[in-house]
């Protein structure tokens, strides 16, 4: 059973920068897509980042405009979304989720396998 465990949130000023990490265990190959979503109260889930786990391509969603960077260490078996020029209005949830498949999907909905989540927040 893949297993994912968020860490690394919590309170930033505006223009500061947050490191969350992802343990991941359970991983039958390396055929995985693992990805970030955040929600914000009363907003869906919505895409920040996602790499395969075997390395190679990565997305972003448009609202990150370099600002973040999603890296992966399979030795440590762990996903990192390092942030950087935090703005308030990324707040939120923050979850990591996997799923089985080649291709990056922008969709929480192909993501079978979720994390509980770490809280973001950023202040002015």
């Amino acid at each position: 059973q893949v297993q994912l465990v968020e860490s690394g949130g919590g309170l930033a000023l505006a223009g500061g920068s947050l490191r969350l990490s992802c343990a991941v265990s359970g991983l039958t190959s390396s055929r995985y897509v693992l990805g970030w979503f955040r929600q914000a109260p009363g907003k869906e889930r919505d895409i920040v980042a996602a790499t395969r786990w075997n390395g190679g391509d990565t997305y972003y969603g448009d609202f990150v405009e370099g600002r973040f960077t999603i890296s992966r260490d399979a030795a440590e078996d762990t996903v990192y979304l390092q942030m950087e020029s935090l703005k308030p209005e990324d707040t939120g949830v923050y979850y990591c989720a996997a799923a089985s498949a080649y291709l990056i999907s922008t969709l929480p909905i192909n993501y079978a396998y979720w994390g509980q989540g770490t809280q973001v927040t950023v202040s002015s």
